[in-house]
């Protein structure tokens, strides 16, 4: 059985043959994912993402979208896909071991919080995240606001931005560019500009 976050973590198995539809990947890789190479998600991964999961609750208000997690060699390093009108949440364990090692549990929070900000940005309205903003600018927004409902300290809150800023998608603007958007993001739902200004 696979395991399913659900924005609000649930269980569902996805159709193994079905035409999947790219949303982000973060690196680049992603014209090599196999599904058939889709694994249950490591404990480590389910933790990491169970955690994102309680901050998500305090946003989307029981209308949290589904998401299934996996883990996939083949995947570009973290990919949000749709497959049959479900969301797919693929990651790379070398991948996951690598920002792990360089950024702790707070850097995969804030790289699976920005998966999960795409999901976000289809299923809510808000009037501080600016339709004019690109897709990706606009998962940064949620993201920020997800990092504000971790309720990290300031020196997790930049672990957390420095892997944002190490691994982006192909399709993100500059980081220049992202940083104001994410501010915004955690300011707008609830985080301190002091906390976020003085995060190094």
């Amino acid at each position: 059985m696979v395991r399913m976050l659900r924005l609000c973590f649930t269980v569902l198995l996805l159709p193994l043959i079905a035409t999947a539809q790219l949303v982000c990947a973060l690196g680049n890789g992603a014209a090599s994912y196999d599904a058939l190479a889709d694994q249950r998600p490591s404990p480590d991964a389910m933790q990491a993402a169970s955690r994102v999961n309680v901050a998500l609750k305090a946003i989307c208000d029981g209308h949290c979208p589904s998401v299934a997690v996996f883990r996939n060699p083949t995947a570009a390093n973290l990919m949000l896909v749709l497959v049959s009108g479900q969301a797919k949440l693929v990651y790379s364990p070398r991948f996951f071991a690598a920002a792990y090692t360089s950024f702790g549990d707070d850097g995969i929070a804030a790289l699976v919080a920005h998966e999960l900000g795409h999901g976000l940005d289809d299923v809510m309205g808000a009037n501080w995240v600016k339709p004019s903003w690109p897709p990706e600018l606009r998962a940064d927004a949620w993201t920020g606001c997800i990092l504000s409902k971790l309720a990290v300290s300031p020196r997790a809150l930049d672990a957390s931005l420095r892997t944002l800023e190490k691994y982006p998608s192909v399709s993100h603007p500059a980081w220049a560019q992202r940083l104001p958007v994410l501010r915004t993001g955690y300011l707008q739902c609830g985080g301190s500009a002091p906390t976020f200004d003085k995060r190094k």
